[in-house]
């Protein structure tokens, strides 16, 4: 297996070097090199191998792959922000082979077609795109099949099990408040409804994380001995000649896997390209990388102390993530019917593998929802943010407000609530009207971060305005379940004394307790309460993007079409930090599209013969 976590002497120069080895990366290397095992590539990621990682592969433990100190995430810390309640906001990314895919939530969650299209670039179109959707899945769900594909890498199912109490109690409360079953809510138009949530997971129980699925397959068949895997390594910049090509990149150990007393210094190395470079380091790391690179704004290289070697003020610009809220309640469900008792360690892990358990290929979320606000409820929102409305969605009805999914797990800490079974309603934007930045302040690596998530900063309040509205909608759809309980009142408004809103302990269902149940009257002084607990709970969704778009270079872009970056020759960049307009879904799926797509480009530029079918080889 060519997977190394230092460099062979007699490896100093390939065709083609990847910076990064996450969801995008591990696809365009594969894809690549079944294509054509002549061309020499190497893959350097910044994380350890993932290869059967136990808590990688099994979907029920995804959650340990995001926790502080974990080695499989890279956290990046934003400015303190008023907006958030003086909060530092910490975004974690991939860390790990595979990136997002190997550590995220495994939702199957397409964009809709008003998305690709509003990108507005010459390839990209919802049409142009669908081939690439197709090809990289082999879809086990209901719907059209033409709209899915049956013979890619990836498998989309139910995995091995589903909560199936939780999740049909709430698809009766969710109708009862207006939003219908879609039978297929990744069609790319369905949209105002729920749907039984498939995922990236085997009907075995597997994680679909994209280096299991695209790269050591070839690692390990002996036939592809070209395609090499540098882990544990970061990559410092690009290196350019003369004429500005890329011409390879500098390098450097990851000091978080270097023993102790071994280097105080690790010691930077180079590789040399022939052909292409190709950066793929995420929307939180990708644009480090050029900016060290000498490839940013002359400002901010300016102030960093980094030579120039294109303007280009877009690198870094327009960060976007979508903004989550995750509101927990007490349940009447039983131990296997969520994921608590593993969560918590009242069922070891061991255990749970040992006894291959029917939990384990299961993420816990079942049941989901694309939604939109009525007429009325828009109207009530205020007159700006019915402006912002009419504007953006009224006459775009397949695009969503917001996202919500029920996931039956207490998503805190374990300790700080009785030993039960619990459920969390997470609320998430689709399309958030604020925007940040992500920018060096130095050179090096270790030279900290100028980042700011911008959650919860657009001049008008609209992002507050619609999570005030999801909690809302969220509570009434729970209240009305069989099996709910009440709400965990930590993780809920502070409502004041003798408010109508206030949070409830249960024991039997509510319509049990109350007959008809009525929708919570709230007041001013409840409003106010839920908009404070946004500011203090709104987290990412783990769904950067935007900071190097797709885009004319007048417009802050920063590649083009083809994903070549502006003013210089022989460098691409390929993940979602392309994107130039968010997507009203999980953003995996469009990862895994831009890597396909990415792919397909490079093979055409480099004259590789290459199928436009799903299967790998």
């Amino acid at each position: 297996m060519a997977i190394y976590n230092r460099l062979p002497e007699d490896l100093d120069e390939v065709d083609v070097i990847i910076a990064g080895g996450g969801t995008s990366s591990c696809i365009v290397a594969g894809r690549l090199a079944a294509a054509d095992p002549s061309l020499t590539i190497l893959v350097i990621e910044g994380g350890a191998n993932n290869h059967n990682v136990p808590t990688i592969v099994n979907p029920v433990f995804y959650l340990s792959n995001i926790v502080p100190g974990s080695k499989t995430a890279n956290f990046y810390k934003g400015n303190k922000s008023a907006a958030l309640a003086d909060r530092e906001p910490i975004v974690p990314s991939g860390g790990t082979l595979g990136g997002g895919s190997s550590i995220n939530f495994m939702m199957y969650t397409r964009a809709q077609r008003d998305d690709y299209d509003s990108w507005k670039t010459p390839g990209w179109s919802s049409e142009e795109v669908l081939p690439f959707l197709k090809k990289l899945e082999t879809y086990h769900g209901p719907g059209d099949a033409q709209v899915h594909g049956n013979d890619g890498p990836i498998h989309v199912s139910d995995g091995t099990f589903r909560s199936t109490r939780a999740q049909d109690g709430f698809a009766q409360a969710i109708v009862q408040i207006g939003y219908p079953e879609i039978q297929d809510l990744q069609d790319l138009k369905s949209n105002n409804g729920h749907a039984r949530w498939l995922r990236t997971v085997s009907p075995e129980g597997s994680r679909q994380d994209t280096a299991h699925a695209y790269l050591h397959p070839l690692l390990q068949d002996g036939k592809h001995p070209n395609l090499h895997v540098l882990v544990e390594t970061k990559v410092l910049r690009v290196l350019f000649d003369d004429a500005k090509r890329a011409s390879g990149v500098e390098f450097t150990p990851n000091p978080d896997y270097l023993v102790a007393t071994a280097l105080t210094h690790p010691q930077k190395q180079t590789i040399k390209a022939r052909k292409l470079v190709i950066v793929s380091s995420g929307a939180c790391g990708s644009p480090s990388v050029l900016e060290r690179s000498g490839v940013g704004s002359r400002v901010v290289l300016e102030r960093a102390g980094i030579p120039l070697v294109v303007d280009l003020p877009g690198v870094g610009h327009d960060y976007q993530d979508h903004h989550l809220d995750i509101l927990p309640y007490r349940t009447s469900l039983g131990p296997d019917e969520t994921m608590d008792s593993i969560l918590s360690g009242r069922v070891s892990a061991e255990e749970v593998i040992t006894s291959k358990n029917e939990r384990l290929g299961w993420n816990g979320i079942d049941i989901a929802a694309k939604i939109r606000p009525t007429d009325g409820e828009v109207a009530a929102l205020g007159p700006q943010f019915q402006a912002l409305w009419n504007r953006d969605f009224k006459d775009k009805p397949i695009r969503p407000l917001m996202l919500m999914g029920l996931i039956c797990a207490y998503l805190g800490d374990p300790t700080s609530v009785p030993a039960g079974q619990y459920v969390s309603v997470g609320n998430y934007t689709a399309y958030p009207y604020s925007r940040g930045h992500i920018h060096v302040t130095g050179p090096e690596l270790c030279d900290p971060l100028d980042f700011s998530t911008g959650f919860l900063t657009d001049k008008d309040d609209a992002d507050v305005t619609a999570l005030v509205w999801a909690y809302k909608k969220n509570r009434e759809i729970m209240r009305r379940t069989a099996y709910y309980r009440g709400e965990v009142a930590s993780g809920h408004p502070k409502f004041p004394p003798g408010s109508k809103a206030s949070c409830v302990e249960l024991d039997a269902a509510l319509s049990e307790v109350e007959g008809e149940v009525k929708d919570i009257e709230y007041s001013a002084e409840d409003d106010a309460a839920i908009e404070q607990l946004v500011r203090e709970i709104t987290n990412t969704t783990w769904h950067s993007l935007g900071t190097n778009k797709m885009a004319p270079r007048e417009e802050l872009g920063v590649v083009d079409k083809d994903l070549n970056v502006y003013g210089v020759q022989g460098l691409k960049v390929i993940d979602l930090s392309i994107a130039p307009e968010n997507v009203g879904a999980n953003t995996n799926n469009t990862a895994m599209m831009i890597g396909e797509k990415g792919a397909d480009i490079v093979a055409r530029e480099l004259g590789i013969p290459f199928s436009s079918s799903g299967p790998l080889v």
